[in-house]
C-alpha cells in the first residue's frame, strides 16, 4: 500500500533539492534544441532507473566513490560545452523541425546525460536515505520519481519558452559557459575531494 504522506514528504524534499541542480539546466538546454516529448522520455527513463537503484540500495549509495562520479560528470559537462561551442551555427527553424530528430537519438541523449550526471547525486543519496528511514520503498520511489520528473518537465518547457524570446545562439553560448563552469567545478571537487 502506498502512503500518500510519505510520498508527499519525499516529493517535497526531492523537488526542492533538485530544482537548483544541474538537471534543470540539462533539461533546459536539451529542451531548446530538441522535441520536448523526446527529451522528456529519455530523461524520465533515466530518473526512474536512478530512483529504482536508490530505493533498492537504501543508504548503501552513500558509500559510492564520489571522486570517480565527480570526475566523470566533469568530463561529461566539459564535452557537452565543447560540442555546443564548436557546433556550426544552426537555423532556429531547423532545430525546431521534429523530422530532423529521431526519437531514439534524442531520448537516448537525454537518458545518457541524466544517467551519468545524476549518478551518486545528492537527490539519489537523499532518496536512498529516505527509503532506509521510512522502510516504504513504493511510497519513497513514487514521491522521488514524480519530483524528478516535475523538475525535468519544468526545465524542458522553460527551454522551449525561452527559445521563443531569446536567440538560440545566445542560449547555446550561455548554456555552454554554464556547462563549462559545472565541468570545471566537478573536476575540482574530484581532485580536491
Amino acid at each position: 500500500m502506498i502512503s500518500l504522506t510519505v510520498t508527499a514528504v519525499v516529493f517535497g524534499v526531492v523537488f526542492l533539492a533538485e530544482l537548483p541542480d544541474k538537471t534543470a539546466l540539462a533539461g533546459l538546454v536539451l529542451g531548446t534544441r530538441y522535441r520536448a516529448s523526446y527529451v522528456f522520455a529519455g530523461v524520465a527513463a533515466a530518473f526512474a532507473l536512478h530512483v529504482a537503484l536508490a530505493v533498492a540500495a537504501g543508504s548503501v549509495l552513500t558509500l559510492l566513490p564520489q571522486q570517480i562520479v565527480q570526475a566523470l560528470t566533469g568530463v561529461l559537462f566539459l564535452g557537452a560545452a565543447a560540442v555546443l561551442l564548436l557546433r556550426k551555427g544552426e537555423d532556429e527553424e531547423e532545430v525546431r523541425k521534429p523530422e530532423n530528430q529521431s526519437f531514439w537519438k534524442v531520448s537516448g541523449a537525454g537518458f545518457m546525460l541524466i544517467l551519468v550526471a545524476e549518478f551518486g547525486d545528492l537527490t539519489q543519496i537523499m532518496t536512498a536515505n529516505l527509503a532506509a528511514r521510512y522502510d516504504d520503498p513504493l511510497s519513497v520511489g513514487l514521491g522521488a520519481v514524480l519530483a524528478l520528473w516535475a523538475v525535468a518537465g519544468l526545465g524542458i518547457v522553460g527551454g522551449k519558452a525561452l527559445m521563443k524570446k531569446v536567440p538560440l545562439r545566445l542560449i547555446t553560448q550561455v548554456a555552454a559557459l554554464v556547462m563549462l563552469a559545472l565541468g570545471v567545478w566537478s573536476l575540482w571537487e574530484a581532485v580536491t575531494g
